[in-house]
């Protein structure tokens, strides 16, 4: 283990749907049908144990959830530090996964929107090398006060933040100022092609690079199949294909390539070498159904 990094963003229950081909409006079509474990946070912390890093995981359930959840991180390497709501349920997601492998999401935040203050204390920090914030617990105003304040402190203490958008529909609702205002203590952001083009009004990559550079000193630029594209503010700029696999399914690619790279950073590893293992644990999600490294 190297690397300590603690994780805020969301747990999500994923009703993952694969229709036997379109689906029948009005009556019934086939398909396979899982409940697996998913939350984009909860993903990526996830992921980062499987590659090695100490991953600290802080986030807001359902009352009930809060013990079955805790022993599924343990089960996963993940430092889980959740708090019980007993208001409101654990999130709930259904993705519906294309034959091409693309995916559209239903999502029922539930606790996750009442993340809070007392559950993200100033002593979730210590000892940290990174936090790293789930663009997703930005988008109510009582999470995004609860992550901005932990992300000053983190950065007052000089541990590094990184951030990830997470999600395009919510992010054109919130408006891409506002978002690149609640960043704005992150080094690091890992926009997807979509993401970037929100954030920048660009099309082109070198563009949205450059303008995404004006403002973190670090991009990842996640493009997909056309690979991923690494930049750094008055230093390198490093392209890298992506693998050609089999795609299954889409769901929790993003957070798999995201801590390939982060755990890679952790380890003091070089950028090419940290855009090597991204793109690898990218790859593996892809040729499988779900969202993180084991189901339940």
């Amino acid at each position: 283990m190297t690397g300590r990094i603690l994780v805020v963003g969301d747990v999500i229950t994923d009703i993952v749907v694969v229709p036997q081909g379109p689906v029948a409006r009005g009556t019934d079509t086939p398909a396979t049908i899982r409940q697996m474990p998913g939350g984009s946070g909860a993903n990526q912390a996830v992921w980062l144990a499987a590659m090695g890093a100490d991953a600290h995981f802080a986030a807001r359930v359902g009352a009930g959830d809060v013990v079955r959840l805790t022993r599924h991180f343990e089960g996963q390497g993940v430092a889980a530090h959740l708090s019980g709501d007993e208001a409101n349920p654990t999130g709930t997601l259904i993705c519906l996964v294309d034959t091409d492998g693309e995916r559209s999401f239903l999502t029922d935040r539930g606790a996750n929107a009442h993340l809070g203050e007392t559950d993200l204390p100033f002593d979730l920090l210590d000892g940290m090398d990174r936090l790293h914030v789930s663009g997703y617990a930005l988008f109510e105003p009582k999470p995004r006060a609860a992550v901005m304040a932990l992300a000053a402190r983190a950065r007052a203490a000089n541990i590094p933040v990184s951030i990830d958008p997470a999600s395009t529909g919510f992010l054109a609702e919130a408006g891409y100022d506002n978002f690149l205002g609640w960043a704005a203590d992150a080094e690091i952001i890992f926009p997807n092609a979509d993401e970037a083009e929100l954030l920048t009004g660009r099309t082109d990559p070198a563009h949205q690079i450059a303008a995404l550079l004006d403002i973190f000193p670090r991009v990842v630029l996640k493009r997909g199949r056309e690979g991923a594209i690494y930049a750094a503010r008055g230093g390198e700029t490093l392209a890298m294909p992506a693998q050609a696999v089999e795609m299954v399914d889409t769901t929790g690619a993003g957070d798999a390539f995201l801590a390939g790279f982060l755990a890679a950073d952790l380890r003091g590893e070089a950028p090419a070498a940290a855009m090597s293992a991204a793109i690898a644990a990218g790859a593996r999600a892809v040729s499988r159904l779900g969202a993180q490294p084991l189901a339940l």
